[in-house]
């Protein structure tokens, strides 16, 4: 027996081993990935939940079956919110979502097939919703179809992450071997050894030693018999200055929430909870990730719910979007009062602003203007007084 399958026989409690030598793949650990999408995922179905779809009926207001289904309940076993992240999830993890309508609910189809025409209807089959899987084929008015992008992105983060995802796991064994503790062991091995001797080399290895280094163990001591040295020959006892750190391997995380954070249009702040420029972040987050989003599905919804001769009658669902940004009440406060005293809010527009029930009266409804304005097309001067001169 060599020497090195002894030493390896010690450690492993076997008189002989056989060792293989073999070369394994750097394995990708793509829960930082999957950390990223999701919290990005879930960051933009708040902020979708927050707002308020609005069904209006020639011009006016009116809640209906259509107001109840997307705020409160789309279907019997989900409310408003859990459908909508579901939907968000779908679009950011597939880039797209597919939405059928039955018995007057919309269910999210977890499978698909969709064939596209140029000239005629798309066709989508083998429509599969939980456990329930659908015979008919759909016709492009019977669905409501989103897609988020032309190019699906997490496909693109998905072979970023290929490459990556092999330099952040390098980086964290990197860092498990610059801070792992290594021990040289110095003793006359090459003699012969009896069972008792044997026995007594790894009960010292086995027995003494595993206590020594576990943390959990209280009052652990370790006797080196005669004969043997050990010297602790760790990086950490190096004086090099070039040791790895966590700090490392965090830096490697924050890419990866910075590529899919760039991918989705989420500000970064945001995902790492930075209060630095908050405001500024959300209107960024606002502009360039939600309202394209609230775009979408408004125009979806409209396109197959109202038809084209209703929306143009102003039947139609818009989806309020105001509600997302919390705004301090004193701070809204002068930009209210500017809106009511030009006639853009009436009082139920305000009580509506500030989360609460409108009253509903005539004179709740009506607007008011300030006589501080007047007509464009007939402006006058200052004030004159006709019947009486001043001379000077």
């Amino acid at each position: 027996m060599g020497i090195f399958d002894w030493f390896s026989a010690i450690f492993r409690g076997k008189d002989y081993v056989a060792l293989d030598t073999e070369f394994a793949e750097l394995v990708v650990k793509a829960h930082y990935k999957r950390l990223a999408i999701d919290t990005c995922s879930d960051l933009i179905a708040n902020a979708l939940t927050r707002c308020d779809f609005a069904t209006f009926e020639n011009g006016k207001q009116k809640r209906g079956e259509v107001h109840y289904l997307l705020n409160v309940a789309p279907n019997q076993n989900q409310n408003a919110t859990e459908f909508f992240h579901s939907l968000v999830t779908h679009l950011i993890n597939e880039n797209e979502c597919l939405v059928v309508q039955l018995n007057d609910e919309l269910l999210i189809a977890d499978s698909f097939d969709r064939t596209t025409y140029a000239v005629k209807p798309n066709i989508y089959k083998n429509i599969i919703v939980a456990d329930f899987k659908f015979d008919k084929t759909f016709y492009e008015e019977d669905v409501f179809y989103f897609k988020l992008n032309d190019r699906n992105i997490i496909k693109v983060i998905d072979s970023l992450y290929e490459d990556y995802g092999k330099l952040l796991s390098s980086g964290i064994n990197y860092y498990k071997r610059k801070n792992n503790k290594r021990y040289l062991m110095k003793g006359d091995f090459l003699k012969a050894q009896t069972k008792e001797e044997q026995d007594a080399v790894n009960s010292m290895f086995e027995d003494q030693l595993s206590d020594w280094f576990n943390p959990d163990k209280e009052g652990a001591a370790f006797q080196l018999s005669n004969g043997y040295e050990m010297s602790d020959m760790s990086d950490g006892q190096k004086n090099t200055g070039n040791v790895g750190t966590s700090r490392d391997i965090r830096e490697l995380v924050n890419d990866v929430i910075d590529f899919v954070a760039m991918g989705l249009h989420v500000p970064r702040g945001i995902i790492k909870g930075d209060v630095a420029d908050i405001e500024k972040q959300v209107d960024s987050f606002l502009m360039f990730c939600i309202l394209p989003l609230v775009k979408l599905i408004e125009a979806e919804f409209n396109r197959k719910m109202y038809k084209k001769e209703s929306y143009l009658k102003r039947t139609y669902l818009k989806i309020d979007a105001s509600r997302i940004k919390v705004v301090d009440l004193v701070q809204l406060a002068s930009a209210v009062d500017k809106l009511f005293a030009v006639g853009g809010l009436c009082i139920d527009d305000i009580l509506e602003l500030l989360g609460k029930e409108p009253l509903n009266t005539e004179w709740s409804q009506k607007r008011y203007v300030t006589k501080n304005y007047q007509d464009a097309e007939n402006l006058e001067g200052g004030e004159t007084n006709e019947s009486s001169e001043q001379t000077v």
